[in-house]
């Protein structure tokens, strides 16, 4: 079983808007389930001393040592990994995340945090809700990257379409000059879902996960006229989840986020080549890293294992290095910084989701 602490987009903001003389950035490849829970350790270890050989400030060293050797000497925390362990540390704090995300080994040290990484486990979040919806029953199924799903409780749910209505099932005689048959059917399944819609929002208020259908027609036609919960994907999961377990409504629901995933960042690619045209999307690093430092950059794609060395002015203008002299975070990092900390949004995208074979792109909230 995967632990996972996966940072919140508010985290990631707060990350790229530290600062210090000596920023410590960690990733080490780790193994969730291993019967030598001391490999994590001591690659860790390894990474902790080559990157510590960096920090030339004698008490800083001392400070960012005594901070790394409070988790390597730690065994229960090395015991619950999940794949990839990320620490990021100043001589004042350190913080460490553990991601399902794989991702290759690194140490960095700069003025700042190299976070470019760490998106991914942000950008397509394998997190979602399963509303399995029937006539015979409701219930609402938690499904996470690295946990099995469970089903949620979730206070005031009518049990059933017929409970709701109060009635021993749907298809019974309604009083005389009111619906009946399959018009009152109808009408009796919709004020069970506007019910069950009604229980769900105090729970999904404020929450951008997004909100999986599992149901037949027509309850699904009529829950999607009642639903007020904006992030309810278009595509549901078709047949009768009383028949499904919580493991299958998660293994049909990972396939959904795929799809959906893979539409949007589609759709973003078109629009950077639509925007481009308008000259309002860019792909040159120079241009973006204008744009970023201006604050006009809106969303930005970026390569998640591009490195592009080098420094980038508070005005934008880019020095690029030579890689192996540089152990800083780059310049990728640093225009992806910018972009989050003047509200836009970053995706770390691999390199074939890219347009023109570039290692970022950007859409711009206006033309330069």
């Amino acid at each position: 079983m995967l632990h996972t602490d996966i940072p919140t987009r508010s985290e990631i903001k707060a990350l790229a808007d530290v600062t210090d003389t000596w920023c410590v950035s960690v990733y080490t490849p780790t193994e969730s389930d291993t019967a030598d829970p001391d490999r994590n350790r001591i690659a860790f270890s390894n990474q902790a001393r080559r990157v510590l050989d960096l920090v030339t400030d004698a008490e800083a060293r001392s400070a960012l040592e005594e901070e790394f050797d409070s988790y390597i000497d730690d065994a229960a925390f090395w015991r619950f990994q999940s794949r990839t362990l990320v620490v990021l540390a100043t001589p004042t704090r350190i913080r460490t995340f553990r991601v399902p995300n794989q991702l290759n080994a690194s140490e960095t040290v700069g003025n700042r945090f190299y976070l470019k990484r760490l998106l991914r486990a942000v950008t397509f979040p394998q997190t979602a809700f399963v509303l399995a919806l029937a006539e015979g029953g409701v219930r609402l199924v938690e499904v996470s990257a690295d946990r099995p799903a469970r089903t949620v409780p979730v206070p005031g749910l009518p049990t059933s379409a017929a409970d709701h209505a109060g009635k021993a099932s749907l298809g019974d005689r309604a009083p005389k000059r009111r619906v009946q048959g399959d018009e009152g059917r109808k009408m009796r399944a919709r004020q069970f879902a506007r019910a069950v819609d009604t229980e769900l929002r105090d729970l999904l208020a404020g929450r951008d996960t997004p909100l999986i259908l599992a149901a037949t027609e027509p309850i699904t036609s009529l829950f999607r006229s009642v639903n007020s919960y904006d992030n309810l994907l278009d595509e549901s999961i078709p047949g009768n989840p009383e028949h499904t377990t919580d493991h299958e409504l998660a293994d049909r629901s990972r396939e959904v986020l795929d799809r959906h995933y893979a539409a949007q960042l589609a759709d973003l690619v078109e629009l950077v080549e639509l925007r481009r045209g308008e000259g309002r999307a860019a792909t040159d690093i120079s241009d973006l890293a204008r744009a970023a430092s201006a604050g006009s950059v809106d969303t930005l794609l970026v390569d998640i294992d591009a490195s592009v060395p080098g420094t980038v002015s508070p005005e934008g203008a880019v020095t690029f290095a030579d890689s192996a002299a540089d152990d800083s975070p780059g310049i990728l990092d640093e225009i992806s910084r910018r972009v989050l900390l003047t509200g836009g949004e970053v995706l770390a995208v691999r390199a074939t989701d890219l347009p023109d074979g570039a290692p970022l792109a950007g859409i711009l909230r206006y033309a330069p």
